[in-house]
């Protein structure tokens, strides 16, 4: 099928995706926001996964989930390592600037999802996809 736009025909795949619904929106922000979890002690990537495998049938909180994951998979290595490296001093440095950055790039995730932009997160090692 083809349609006119602007006098150029375009095909149905080379349109760009209907924007999410507020209720996609809701639930991909929920999947950042989740990570929050880890302040009662419950390690962040627990939350973002629950996301994915609840919700994954749609492909707008299928792709926030699993950049959730992702990036507090990723984090969460980074962290273990500054805190491994606290043994040489260097730790002490790298633990806080990987957990402010953490804080904030959550923040900002939700604020970019909820506003209904795709978002990927920087430093981010891609696992699962």
């Amino acid at each position: 099928m083809t349609t006119q736009t602007n006098g150029t025909p375009q095909t149905a795949a080379s349109q760009p995706p209907p924007p999410p619904t507020s209720d996609a929106r809701n639930w991909a922000t929920l999947s950042h926001i989740s990570a929050f979890v880890m302040f009662f002690g419950i390690p962040a990537l627990v939350g973002p996964l629950v996301m994915w495998l609840l919700r994954r049938d749609d492909a707008y909180i299928d792709h926030h989930a699993k950049e959730a994951l992702n990036f507090n998979i990723s984090f969460m290595l980074y962290g273990l390592v500054a805190g491994f490296l606290i043994l040489f001093l260097i730790g002490l440095v790298l633990l806080p600037a990987v957990l402010v950055t953490w804080f904030v790039l959550v923040i900002v995730a939700a604020v970019k999802t909820a506003a209904g932009e795709h978002y990927r997160y920087p430093f981010t090692l891609r696992l699962v996809s």
